[in-house]
């Protein structure tokens, strides 16, 4: 079969299973078999898949009819301009998060060698991109899953800064909640013991992009995310703010004076976030939208 006619099958078969974009779907799927880019495929139509490449493009077009987002299918994602290799260990990067990114540099300009910890890792997209936009940033990040940290680890190491980004598990910040701040120990706080952290304190970002779906509103998520995803990280208890709450407490304490913590939030998030930050402990409280006009984005700076 050619490739125009393998692409054309392809297209009608995703589209009857209701898959989104059933095109760019079905052309990423079969680059991604015949390792090859859009350039090729458009310049060599007329070129026979072979019986392997046939069953291999068989084999993904299944998958991803079943649902199965197709960045676990092929195991990238792009973020920032960088690849990113993902599983179904760790949340796909969305191009959204970007905006958190791009709020945290435009706060850390004429920060020098600014200490920022990114909670709840995952993939490592968002603590990887600022260590590759912030050269003598001091970066550090947590998740509570072993696997997305080995993702996040192996991510660090193809894109040459796992000599800058260090790596603990642990539960949101619960190293600098469980420890006064003057007495933070040199031990590790991982059930691993994967990473010596010793001076988990005195951040200038805390930075997040944590679960925030609420249980109530499953149904209202795409079936891609409900059930390929991990659960972990895309819903936070009844009302979507389980992680948020212990988030805003920790980040106070692990802040710096005049630190900031910065998260992303869900479409209509704004207000009950915005009414986590006392304003008695946070101030400067800004809200970024997305490029639909939709908050995404809140940042305080700790008094």
């Amino acid at each position: 079969m050619q490739l125009k006619q393998a692409l054309a099958s392809a297209v009608e078969r995703l589209d009857a299973a209701d898959v989104g974009s059933p095109r760019m779907n079905a052309e990423v799927l079969l680059l991604f078999v015949i390792g090859a880019d859009r350039a090729y495929l458009y310049a060599h139509p007329e070129r026979e898949l072979t019986s392997e490449e046939a069953a291999r493009y068989e084999e993904v077009l299944a998958q991803r009819a079943t649902g199965m987002p197709s960045q676990y299918i092929t195991g990238h994602q792009e973020f920032w301009g960088l690849d990113f290799v993902v599983s179904p260990a760790v949340l796909i990067p969305r191009p959204e998060t970007e905006h958190l990114v791009e709020a945290v540099l435009e706060l850390a300009r004429g920060v020098q060698r600014p200490k920022l910890v990114d909670v709840g890792t995952g993939s490592g997209c968002i603590a990887l991109a600022l260590a590759h936009e912030l050269p003598d940033a001091e970066v550090y990040a947590v998740d509570l899953s072993a696997e997305a940290l080995e993702i996040a680890r192996a991510n660090a190491a193809r894109l040459q800064l796992d000599k800058r980004v260090r790596f603990l598990q642990c539960n949101v910040l619960d190293p600098v909640w469980e420890k006064t701040p003057d007495v933070i120990p040199s031990e590790d706080f991982s059930p691993s013991r994967g990473t010596c952290c010793s001076e988990f304190r005195d951040f200038d970002f805390v930075v997040s992009n944590p679960p925030y779906v609420a249980f109530s509103e499953a149904d209202k998520v795409q079936k891609s995310v409900r059930e390929f995803e991990p659960t972990m990280a895309v819903f936070a208890g009844l009302h979507g703010i389980d992680v948020i709450v212990p988030l805003v407490e920790q980040a106070h304490l692990a802040l710096k004076p005049g630190g900031w913590l910065a998260l992303e939030m869900g479409y209509s998030m704004r207000e009950e976030v915005v009414n986590l930050l006392s304003p008695t402990m946070w101030e400067d409280i800004r809200v970024v939208p997305d490029l639909q006009g939709i908050p995404r984005v809140v940042a305080a700076r700790k008094q």
